[in-house]
């Protein structure tokens, strides 16, 4: 397992526990756990590109998004391979360089083209047996942390990652 370039993510299930919760006033919530935005300052402070993925299409995580400073956000996608295709090919980079994290069988076609595989503990056993990576966590509670923490570790300790974190720009030859 070499160091990814790019790490994807869906978000229902992953970043969320797949729930949609609606009230009477027509208002859609989503929970999304904080320690997942560790995950994603971990991948700006080793230079690795998060890009989020998701068949739905809405304002709250765009907004999640945006307070993350997640550049690339995809919503409201049917095909996510030919979306990540068009994005890799604009980006000059090849599929060998991609960690993705799914939970069902939306996200099928993409994982099999990518060279890290990841799925949250709830994720269904088809995509399970699928994956390098089966987190501990459940999606919604830290899931995509944890997928990213998996992949660093092999590189780094768990101090490196933090000096990474806090210091990312004494780190630019690593």
């Amino acid at each position: 397992m070499k160091l990814p370039k790019v790490v994807v993510t869906d978000i229902d299930g992953v970043w969320t526990d797949g729930g949609m919760y609606y009230d009477n006033f027509n208002n859609e919530f989503k929970k999304f756990s904080t320690s997942d935005g560790w995950g994603v300052a971990m991948c700006k402070a080793f230079g690795i590109q998060v890009v989020v993925i998701t068949g739905e299409s809405n304002n709250i995580v765009s907004r999640r998004c945006e307070k993350l400073k997640v550049a690339h956000v995809f919503q409201g996608i049917g095909n996510k391979l030919e979306t990540m295709t068009q994005f890799l090919a604009s980006h000059s980079i090849s599929f060998d360089d991609v960690a993705f994290i799914g939970d069902d069988i939306n996200d099928v076609e993409l994982m099999r083209n990518v060279a890290i595989k990841g799925t949250p503990s709830n994720g269904i056993d088809y995509i399970k047996s699928m994956c390098d990576i089966v987190t501990t966590r459940k999606g919604g509670e830290g899931a995509f942390r944890e997928f990213v923490e998996r992949i660093l570790l092999q590189y780094y300790t768990y101090d490196q990652i933090i000096e990474h974190i806090y210091r990312p720009q004494e780190h630019k030859e690593d």
